[in-house]
């Protein structure tokens, strides 16, 4: 781990700013809070367990910082420098399905309560039945299991004694412990609730194995772990994980549909709000046109009655005479309709601009496929105006005609207008009940004028409204078409998509079991060859004892050590080239353990020196394999051996190689003695050495 490369990049991963660190520091104070090395705010333990959880969330962004890894991190800080804790934390997160736990989906972490799961309900189907009546889900109390590796969960020994058992074995050691500690606790789990069990979990378990962690790991090892049922429940619970994925993106799919088609609909009841509406204002304005035209034509009858009664005066006026004031009434009259035309004028004149501006700004419209809606509404504007142009001109022509009438009537009158006053009292009569009729039809002529004016306006709105509400109908169809389109394109995409992720995940599936299969292969093979090598070699050793054992029989002693040195010396080689030992850091110590081998030949015995009597390293280390097998995992806990042989090696007077003789014939030695009390022992420890 220490040759990684992040090795060289961890002083400068310590200088850049990680985005998890305010997480880190709420989290370093609860990480083994009653150890010395963590204990106190801005001790050294919390400080290099910062800088490492730091750098590691700089090097892995996407999981970057999680609760639950410091206290691995914090169990390597006990035992080496910074920067290797971080290298093997490194490690342990790459090749130890722990990054695959860590990250925010969690997946792995899922697929672990799956199994363990599944081990429960095989291996103690009575506890599962009470954890589901009481709804007591494995993630409650399991969880921290596979993210701590037990830390959280037993004291720091028993704890440290696991983390050494995974790192050799893996995940396999946690389903292991997780199963024994169960066992061992069935009969009070099933008599307590779900509070009850969570209590239980929380403080009687974490103190059960402190005085006999030996039992717990010996239970462990009894458990029954079935790897191939293990991978086909890895992929069964990616088959569901897949569905559940499938299900969540229909569903995902299924709301937004929802949400379209609920806009769909406001928008529907907004534009039939809007279309009754506008039904209601047609309905208005067709109120108002049928009051119009009824006024329309009592001002006609009015104006026709109007009429007739001028006719039957202009018929009786030709024996009058006009007086003065009835001429300047009629001057005055005369004015004021002159007024009234020009004011006409300006009103008409102002309505062209009007007209001319509407004209300019519906040309700069860019609605196009409305123009021949608008050129016809034009049109229909244009001819009302020609209507309203022709009545003008009708009625500047009439009062152009009462002048000439007038003036051709002045002309003929005007000498008589001195006669007697019985005449110009009638005459007067008959102006007055003239002028009143001509001011009454004027009136009704100008009420007759606005009530065309205004049915011409209500006439257009309601047209203007009319094109609106289709051009609105036909906008609401284009959009619905289009939305269809979308809808139907959306679902071919989508239909594509899910087979491409379909596809995808098959193709990762078959990835991995090949992947798998390959190496099963590889350790097969490497599990063969092994032990191959290892048949080899005890042969070769089961082969020199036979002959080592006959000499001795038939040689004296004295001799036969002397032709054993020169042996051992040329097998020394052979040896070295097999290695069969495992280096052990630290060994075991035996105390007081001094091997002498007596052999007695004819009353001679052979007494070695006391530098000939200490044990050797060769002869130890058999010894501790023979009497105290180990697995490779707990090697780094043991306790350093003592060396009785401090005396020798002060003695400067003896030749290296004879001291190398000298232990290697302690081992052989040992050996003759060990077959006299046990064949089986020493057959055990000459395959050691």
């Amino acid at each position: 781990a220490t040759a990684l490369p992040v090795k060289n990049q961890y002083s400068e991963l310590l200088k850049m700013t990680s985005p998890c660190e305010k997480l880190i520091r709420r989290d370093i104070a609860r990480t083994y809070p009653e150890h010395d090395f963590f204990k106190g705010q801005d001790s050294l333990g919390q400080e290099v367990l910062f800088n490492v959880m730091k750098a590691y969330s700089l090097v892995d962004r996407e999981v970057g910082y999680c609760q639950g890894s410091a206290f691995i991190v914090g169990l390597l800080l006990m035992q080496m420098p910074e920067e290797e804790a971080f290298c093997v934390f490194v490690r342990l997160m790459q090749e130890y399905r722990l990054r695959e736990l860590f990250k925010p989906s969690m997946a792995e972490l899922g697929l672990c309560i799956y199994q363990f799961e599944y081990l429960i309900q095989e291996q103690l189907p009575e506890l599962n039945v009470h954890f589901r009546s009481q709804s007591f889900h494995t993630s409650m109390y399991a969880s921290s299991w596979f993210l701590t590796i037990f830390l959280t969960t037993f004291s720091l020994p028993l704890a440290t004694r696991i983390v050494d058992i995974f790192m050799y074995e893996g995940l396999e050691i946690v389903f292991r412990i997780g199963i024994s500690i169960l066992q061992f606790n069935q009969a009070e789990l099933v008599q307590l609730d779900m509070e009850g069990m969570s209590q239980h979990f929380q403080k009687v378990i974490p103190q059960q194995f402190d005085s006999c962690p030996d039992k717990l790991i010996l239970r462990a090892y009894q458990v029954k772990y079935n790897p191939k049922r293990m991978r086909k429940l890895e992929k069964e619970y990616t088959t569901i994980k897949n569905k559940e994925m499938e299900e969540q993106i229909e569903i995902k799919r299924l709301r937004t549909e929802n949400r379209l088609l609920k806009q769909r609909i406001e928008t529907l009841e907004k534009g039939q709000v809007t279309r009754a509406q506008e039904a209601e204002d047609n309905y208005v304005i067709k109120r108002e046109l049928a009051v119009a035209r009824q006024q329309f034509n009592t001002a006609s009858e009015k104006l026709e009655e109007a009429q007739n009664s001028i006719q039957e005066l202009q018929a009786n006026r030709c024996d009058h005479r006009c007086t003065q004031e009835f001429v300047l009434q009629l001057k005055t009259e005369l004015e004021q309709s002159r007024l009234k035309e020009a004011e006409t004028l300006i009103g008409l004149k102002a309505m062209q601009d009007k007209v001319l501006e509407i004209e300019k700004k519906n040309s700069s419209l860019p609605d196009e496929n409305n123009l021949a809606q608008l050129q016809e509404e034009l049109k229909g504007m244009n001819l009302r105006e020609s209507e309203a142009v022709n009545s003008l001109k009708e009625l500047h022509q009439q009062v152009k005609d009462l002048d000439e009438h007038w003036q051709k009537h002045l002309a003929r009158t005007g000498g008589r207008w001195k006669d007697s006053p019985r005449k110009n009292s009638a005459v007067n009569e008959l102006h007055d009940e003239l002028m009143s009729v001509r001011l009454r039809e004027a009136q009704a002529q100008a009420e007759m004028r606005e009530l065309r004016h205004r049915v011409l306006e209500l006439d257009t709105q309601n047209q203007v409204k009319s094109n609106l509400l289709t051009r609105t109908e036909q906008a609401c169809t284009g959009l619905q078409d289009k939305l269809q389109y979308t809808t139907a394109q959306n679902k071919g995409l989508q239909t594509q998509l899910s087979e491409i992720k379909r596809k995808q995940a098959e193709v990762e599936c078959k990835n991995k079991e090949e992947i798998m299969v390959v190496r099963l292969r590889e350790a097969d093979s490497m599990a063969a060859i092994a032990e191959l090598r290892q048949r080899i070699a005890d042969l070769e050793i089961q082969r020199e004892e036979g002959r080592i054992q006959g000499q001795l029989n038939n040689c004296d002693s004295n001799q036969y050590i002397r032709e054993l040195k020169d042996q051992i010396a040329e097998l020394k080689a052979e040896i070295r080239l097999f290695k069969g030992q495992r280096p052990f850091e630290t060994s075991m110590s035996f105390d007081g353990i001094h091997i002498v081998n007596h052999m007695v030949e004819d009353d001679e015995s052979i007494h070695s020196s006391d530098e000939d009597l200490l044990p050797s390293p060769m002869v130890v280390s058999g010894l501790q394999e023979t009497l105290y097998p180990l697995q490779h995992g707990h090697a780094n806990f043991l306790q350093g051996m003592e060396m009785s042989g401090k005396d020798s090696e002060g003695n400067t007077d003896s030749d290296p190689e004879d001291r190398n003789s000298a232990l290697e014939l302690d081992a052989e030695l040992a050996n003759h003695i060990l077959c006299h009390d046990s064949p089986n022992k020493a057959t055990s420890l000459s395959t050691t050495v």
